[in-house]
């Protein structure tokens, strides 16, 4: 993909657009107004200020022939959203590295209604660290440990290391307890996400998810549990957890899915990121960084 010619702005990388070949727009602003049908006050002004731009930097104006096939960005205005109404903590920071403790229900990077209210965002602007870049992503309703690189230069080192599974993972659960329930266990299944479906499944077919479960403690009905997930499927914790009869509690997916109001912070998945264990690509070091967070359930 190439670079984007426009810098990050406030926390967010300007959107990028491909001209389609079956457009019949006379200029570029054409076809954005035809496009975006809402936007045709806004847009205007941005074409007028500069702020659209073709892939080598060039401002679109308002005569700019289409082309198509071609890119063209500009910035978004990002949507009103209310504050999550929790902090991240920062857990180590380095020229490369910022490691993070990221709280239930913030995302980790802009997605859907969840854009300027996004770690990734949140964290460009108030460390003033454009170049900020996840190397891997926690749900928005898991909390815990996630890592961004600093530098653009040490992006690639540090995703390879996710991307190649060299990195050792663990996280912790609050869940149902089963006395009968022989732990610890490996569960390794087969996990799919149906076309315009919002839960996995699990089906018939060569595993492509593992996880480890160990009991940590237990109290009564509930108890607490290590994963140490070998793979790294969609809700596969939460999936894998289900499968064996002990949904994670504040699970509104699994077993029954559920809907809870946006703003309802009152329940959250007790799934927290604990840990994550690598050597450093490079310093050669080994390097661990763990959550201070507690989930609510355990008392």
């Amino acid at each position: 993909m190439p670079s984007a010619p426009l810098p990050v702005r406030d926390g967010l990388n300007p959107t990028r657009l491909r001209l389609p070949a079956d457009s019949d727009s006379a200029t570029v602003l054409d076809h954005l107004l035809a496009r975006f049908p809402d936007d045709h006050e806004r847009l205007r002004e941005k074409v007028a200020a500069a702020e659209v731009v073709d892939g080598s930097g060039t401002a679109i104006t308002a005569e700019t022939p289409y082309r198509a096939h071609s890119f063209v960005y500009l910035y978004r205005d990002p949507p009103t959203e209310p504050r999550v109404p929790f902090e991240i903590d920062i857990l180590h920071r380095d020229e490369d590295l910022l490691v993070v403790d990221k709280p239930h229900f913030l995302a980790s990077t802009p997605r859907g209604r969840h854009v300027v209210e996004s770690a990734l965002v949140r964290l460009r602007r108030d460390l003033e660290l454009p170049d900020l870049t996840p190397v891997h992503r926690l749900d928005r309703v898991t909390a815990g440990v996630l890592v961004f690189t600093i530098r653009p230069q040490a992006r690639r080192p540090y995703q390879e290391l996710f991307a190649h599974r060299a990195v050792t993972k663990e996280y912790e659960a609050v869940a149902g307890f089963d006395a009968n329930l022989p732990l610890p266990t490996t569960v390794r299944s087969r996990i799919v996400k149906p076309d315009g479906e919002l839960r996995c499944v699990e089906v018939a077919g060569e595993p492509n998810a593992e996880t480890r479960v160990e009991l940590i403690e237990a109290s009564g009905e509930v108890a607490r549990y290590r994963l140490l997930p070998r793979t790294g499927k969609m809700h596969q914790l939460r999936v894998h957890l289900n499968s064996l009869g002990i949904p994670i509690i504040g699970d509104n997916f699994y077993p029954t899915l559920h809907d809870v109001a946006p703003e309802d912070y009152s329940s959250p998945l007790q799934l927290l990121a604990r840990s994550l264990s690598f050597v450093d690509p490079l310093s050669g070091a080994t390097r661990t960084f763990t959550s201070r967070r507690r989930l609510a359930a355990w008392t």
